[in-house]
This record gives structure tokens, C-alpha cells and sequence, in this order.
């Protein structure tokens, strides 16, 4: 079920019926982030864009595995999700409270939006660019710190800043979805050797200083039992919006079986 809390972020009121945020995959894959969708296989009209037919949009899986549809309530967006993902194909998709009957549920979990409203936003003089030649050293870090999906090219999704040691990359945070006027910060992460020592805060701070400055708000995602993220997170000054649910789907055989709610 998704909570959303009343409150105020980046100066502008957040309602579930005029925030972006409330459907931020979709809201990224139909806006800034429709060039990093996936095409499907099955023959997408020109018109309609990279991984989107009708209501449903598809991030390429080496980017973000997330899909979203218009209106999770829709029988015809589940069936357009079918013909862009094709039978027996495993989906992640938020928000999303229940699939039609023949989706099969494979897992799932809940997410914590939280958004900007008193983050003060500052660059960071030992925070450096990461790119395209550091992946490999970002995919490891991950690895070694599970911050949440990250895959070969979701440095392509915004920019990314890391702090090094000796050479050695020991954090990062970077920018992922990208919604009118909101952007997500994400995959925050250091080292467990060097924590404790504000890492993640500054680049979170420095992050959220490049977002500011081309004039978006920034917001982000956390697990519920992630505990030390939420309370870091709460700290800086960013307030919880919403809780909604993820769902990791099998998509059913035949077509006929894909919107029946």
C-alpha cells in the first residue's frame, strides 16, 4: 500500500495528484530519461519511442531493471507491458499493489521516498568525477556495499562523484532518476574501512549541489530496515514522502492473460 506524508520539499507543495514523484519510473522514462529506455523486440512504432508501447516504458536492463506503467490499475497498460517485455520474461515494476492475474510474483519489498527540504547543498574540493573508465571500480564498491541496484551503465543515467584514497575509490554517490524537476541521488556508498568519517554525507551534499544548480530538487530511496541510511538521511534534511510497494514480476505466456485485473 503506498503512504505518502504532507509536507513541503524544495519550496513547492508535494500532492499525489500533481508530483512527478509519484510515479518517478515512469515519470523519467516518458521525460528526461526516454533515450536510455528499452526497445522492444516486438516491432515499437517510431512514434512511441525507446521502451515504451502506450502505457508501459522499460528501462535496458544493463541500466536500471526497472519497468513502469501509467496506471498500475489499467488493464490495457498491463497488456501493453506484455508486448514490450514479451512471455515469460521477469520485470521489476514500482509502484504496484497488485499484478493481473497470470503475472506471477516472484518477490517484492517496500521503498522510503524522501525528498529535500532543509539538505544545505555544497560542493565537495576532494569529490571527482567518475565516469564510463571507472565502472569497474564502482561495480566493486558496490559489491562490497549492496547500496542498492546498480548495473554496467547506470553511470550513464546522471552524474556520478567518488572520493579516492591513495588512488583508491572509497565512495561515491551519483545521480539516477531523472523527473521534471527532481532528481533521484542514489547508490551512496563507502567503504567499511573508511567510514565514519562523513563520506557519504559530502558527496550526498555535493551531489545535491550539481541538481540544485541546473534548478531540479533532489530526492531519494531507501529499504525501511535500513536504519542507518534513514537516520543519515533525516539528518541532512531530507523528510519522508511516501512508502510504496516494488514487485519483481514473471510476465504471463499468451497475451490474453496479461491485463486481467
Amino acid at each position: 500500500m503506498t503512504v505518502q506524508n504532507d509536507l513541503r520539499g524544495g519550496g513547492a507543495p508535494l500532492t499525489r495528484d500533481t508530483s512527478p514523484l509519484d510515479n518517478p519510473v515512469w515519470s523519467a522514462l516518458t521525460g528526461p530519461h526516454a533515450h536510455l529506455a528499452e526497445r522492444s523486440e516486438m516491432g515499437v512504432p517510431p512514434a512511441e519511442g525507446w521502451g515504451r508501447v502506450g502505457q508501459a516504458a522499460r528501462y535496458l536492463d544493463d541500466i536500471y531493471a526497472y519497468a513502469a506503467l501509467a496506471d498500475a490499475t489499467d488493464p490495457a497498460a498491463w497488456n501493453d507491458l506484455h508486448t514490450l517485455v514479451g512471455p515469460g520474461t521477469t520485470v521489476k515494476i514500482k509502484p504496484v499493489e497488485q499484478p493481473p492475474v497470470g503475472w506471477e510474483v516472484i518477490g517484492g519489498g517496500t521503498g522510503v521516498q524522501f525528498v529535500d527540504t532543509a539538505l544545505r547543498a555544497e560542493p565537495d574540493p576532494e569529490a571527482v568525477p567518475l565516469g564510463p573508465d571507472d565502472v569497474p571500480e564502482m561495480l566493486d564498491l558496490v559489491a562490497r556495499t549492496e547500496p542498492g541496484p546498480f548495473r554496467t551503465r547506470t553511470v550513464e543515467m546522471g552524474s556520478y562523484l567518488g572520493i579516492r584514497d591513495r588512488g583508491r575509490l572509497i565512495a561515491m554517490a551519483g545521480e539516477r532518476l531523472r523527473v521534471p524537476g527532481w532528481t533521484e541521488i542514489s547508490a551512496v556508498c563507502t567503504d567499511p574501512e573508511h567510514r565514519g568519517r562523513g563520506l557519504a554525507t559530502r558527496l550526498v551534499r555535493a551531489v545535491a549541489a550539481g541538481i540544485r544548480e541546473r534548478g531540479d530538487t533532489p530526492f531519494l530511496h531507501a529499504a525501511p530496515d535500513n536504519a542507518t541510511a534513514i537516520r543519515l538521511y533525516e539528518s541532512i534534511g531530507f523528510t519522508e514522502r511516501l512508502r510504496s510497494r516494488t514487485l519483481l514480476l514473471r510476465s504471463p505466456g499468451t497475451t490474453d492473460q496479461a491485463g486481467l485485473l
